[in-house]
């Protein structure tokens, strides 16, 4: 299955997300899309809209920064507390 993120590289909100799952220390593909929102056809193709970010986990799909974060922390971020045991946020 796998992650995938489209995203572009001067958002915020992307840079967000992509800065939480270099943290959490997930493999994922980084899909960077055009500048232009009516441009972005494989963005609209997974969610139905134009915006970014959007992260795609196996089939679940998610276009809200805070429900991005939400789904990280609640999937992956107790795996990767686990994996380090000395880590202080």
């Amino acid at each position: 299955m796998g992650l995938t993120l489209y995203h572009v590289n001067w958002c915020p909100e992307c840079a967000v997300v992509r800065e939480r799952l270099d943290e959490l220390g997930l493999a994922y593909d980084s899909v960077v899309v055009p500048d232009i929102r009516p441009m972005r056809q494989q963005v609209f193709d997974v969610s139905g809209q134009y915006f970014v970010p959007v992260l795609k986990d196996g089939d679940q799909v998610l276009t809200e920064t805070r429900d991005i974060l939400a789904h990280l922390e609640k999937q992956y971020a107790s795996q990767s507390d686990a994996s380090h045991p000395l880590r202080k946020d």
